[in-house]
Order: C-alpha cells, then sequence, then structure tokens
C-alpha cells in the first residue's frame, strides 16, 4: 500500500501520478495501469453527477463514492476530496466529516480546498492522524468568487500563495495541490517547501501532476485548456452502444449462442 510518507519520499525523485475517479471500476482500471494517488474529486459533481459545478456535492455523495474507490483498490493512496461546506464553519463536525472518510469510506487522506481559514483545521486533523492534502490556486469551491481563471497572476496573489503553502507544510500537510496558476510560481512553491506538490494547469517543475479521469480518457465533452485527452473513450462507447441497439433492432442479438434451451419445457404451452 502506498503511503502518504511513500508519496513524501517520491519528491523530487520520480514525478507522482494521481487521477481522479469515482467508482470501483475506473478506480481498479486507474491502480492497474500504475496511478500513484487515485483523489475521489469533488469533480464527480461536473464529470458524472449531472450537477453544473462542484458545490453540490454532499457528504454522503462523497462517502459512498469514496468507498466504492477503496473497495476497487488494494494499493493505491486514496484520498477524498472533502465537499464545499463540509469543514470550515465548525472545527467539531469539519473534523467528524473528515474522520468518516477515513473510519467508514476507507480513505486514506484527505483533501481541502484551502486559505487561511483551513491552517488550524490541517494542524487538528494531523495531530488526530488524519492526513491532510492542501489545495491552493484555483479553488473550484470558490468559483462564485474567482471563476475558473487562472490564479495569481500579480505579485501580491502569488506572494499570498507562497506564503499559504509554507503555513499548510508547517501545519502538517503532507502534499500541496496547485491548480491553474503561472508555472513559474508554481515551480516557486515546489522550491520552497518540502512536501510533494502536485500540479493541474501549472506547469511541469512540480512533483507530480493530476487531471480528472474524464479529461485523460477522453470521456468528457469538453476540457480545460491545461488538460490532455489520452484517448478517446467516448466516441468508443458511442459506437459500441449505437452496434448493441442497431443489433436488437435489427434481431441480430440475441443469437443462439447468447441462450440455452431445456427439452422439458417444449410442450409447456
Amino acid at each position: 500500500m502506498t503511503t502518504v510518507r511513500d508519496l513524501q519520499a517520491m519528491a523530487g525523485d520520480e514525478q507522482i501520478t494521481m487521477l481522479t475517479a469515482y467508482d470501483a471500476v475506473t478506480a481498479g482500471i486507474a491502480e492497474g495501469a500504475g496511478v500513484d494517488v487515485i483523489l475521489v474529486g469533488d469533480s464527480m459533481g461536473n464529470a458524472v453527477l449531472g450537477y453544473d459545478d462542484t458545490l453540490p456535492v454532499t457528504v454522503d455523495e462523497m462517502a459512498s463514492r469514496v468507498a466504492a474507490v477503496a473497495r476497487g483498490t488494494d494499493e493505491t493512496l486514496v484520498v477524498a476530496d472533502m465537499p464545499f461546506l463540509s469543514f470550515g464553519a465548525d472545527e467539531g463536525e469539519s473534523v467528524r466529516n473528515c474522520g468518516r472518510m477515513l473510519k467508514e469510506a476507507g480513505a486514506n487522506a484527505v483533501k481541502l480546498e484551502s486559505g487561511p481559514h483551513t491552517l488550524s483545521l490541517t494542524e487538528r486533523l494531523s495531530d488526530l492522524g488524519i492526513p491532510v492534502m492542501a489545495h491552493l490556486g484555483l479553488t473550484p469551491q470558490s468559483v462564485n468568487q474567482t471563476g475558473y481563471t487562472q490564479q495569481a497572476n500579480d505579485r501580491e496573489e502569488a506572494e499570498v500563495i507562497l506564503e499559504l503553502a509554507r503555513a499548510h507544510e508547517d501545519a502538517g500537510a503532507f502534499a500541496l495541490v496547485v491548480e491553474h496558476v503561472p508555472a513559474n510560481l508554481a515551480a516557486q512553491v515546489t522550491e520552497a517547501i518540502d512536501i510533494p506538490t502536485i500540479g493541474i494547469g501549472a506547469g511541469g517543475d512540480c512533483d507530480g501532476q493530476v487531471l480528472v479521469f474524464t479529461d485523460v480518457v477522453g470521456l468528457a465533452e469538453s476540457s480545460p485548456p491545461f488538460a490532455e485527452q489520452f484517448g478517446d473513450v467516448r466516441s468508443e462507447m458511442h459506437g459500441a452502444i449505437s452496434d448493441y441497439v442497431d443489433a436488437v433492432e435489427s434481431g441480430e442479438f440475441p443469437g443462439d449462442e447468447h441462450a440455452s434451451t431445456s427439452e422439458e419445457l417444449d410442450d409447456l404451452y
């Protein structure tokens, strides 16, 4: 089983690969392909649950999906992405929600979309044995404040992210996601802290990379400009389903090889 210490040991030595997954089948495929970390992202909201964004995702939905991913894997580090308002308002409730992902759902760690408000919680969770992956830059749960545009393009905002990265490392975070910021800022953050940085839309100088599963395999209708489609699963699925519909409508499926008969039933009616 990959641990948070294994991940930290990889930083600066070999690139860390992280991919989202939301079910046991996808998680098993990702593990078989050699992915180091599976993030059960709140991106499930718009990727697979049909929401317009991540905000409606509930703690119960996250716990269910985390449990499915945990059941579908044996060796991969599973990180639960804490949904909007599942943390930050009340520390006790935040701890219980995060703890549930490990205690009930089988995650190995949680991820928090981070800021000054998550420093004390990160420290508290770390003290309780709940590993925390921090997340700075573009944080989709703040879409109503920031939109989905690149963050920290000016010096003042970049300095804030750099200081928050250091502060979350000091608070006990074991890794940091850096999303959609200038590549030269991500490179400096990676240089400034000892915990691994995992980039998404942040250039190639981070210690690892993360993408959304539906983007990687080409299942999404559209992808952000910083993502890459490494397959065309959407077309493959469309073709297979279309062939199935045609075969049923034409009477070609099912054939004799897809069924069996019993002679005792020949004169039943």
